[in-house]
């Protein structure tokens, strides 16, 4: 698993594990039933506090990422396809909602923006 994470991003640190995390989860790249690194591991890997950690943890278990078991740890949650492609497509519906507002300050057609959306589609 790798986790980067930057003191100058504007994102509290947890965030930035969370989103790391989760982000790896959705991708595939943890896949389920796969441990994660213990609480006070990661803190040491990363050089941060536990508590930062654990909030990292506790946040995603709360959101059905990760379970945990006492005395053997923290694992990526079973996830079923059809929560996977709907956490996707919410992402995705963020990410262009953020592009069509770009596109609207450059006075951009819907024409333009969809032939910029199908360009970059197929490539």
């Amino acid at each position: 698993m790798n986790i980067h994470i930057s003191n100058v991003s504007g994102k509290a640190l947890y965030e930035q594990i969370y989103d790391q995390i989760k982000q790896q989860i959705l991708e595939g790249t943890l896949s389920a039933g796969e441990p994660l690194p213990t609480i006070r591991g990661l803190a040491k890997d990363l050089r941060i506090s536990v508590i930062t950690t654990s909030r990292a943890y506790s946040d995603l278990e709360r959101d059905g990422y990760i379970y945990s078991v006492v005395g053997r740890g923290s694992f990526v949650a079973e996830r079923n396809a059809e929560f996977v492609r709907e956490k996707n497509i919410k992402e995705m519906e963020e990410l262009i909602a953020k592009s069509v507002e770009i596109a609207n300050r450059c006075a951009m057609s819907e024409e333009e923006f969809l032939d910029i959306v199908k360009i970059i589609y197929r490539s």
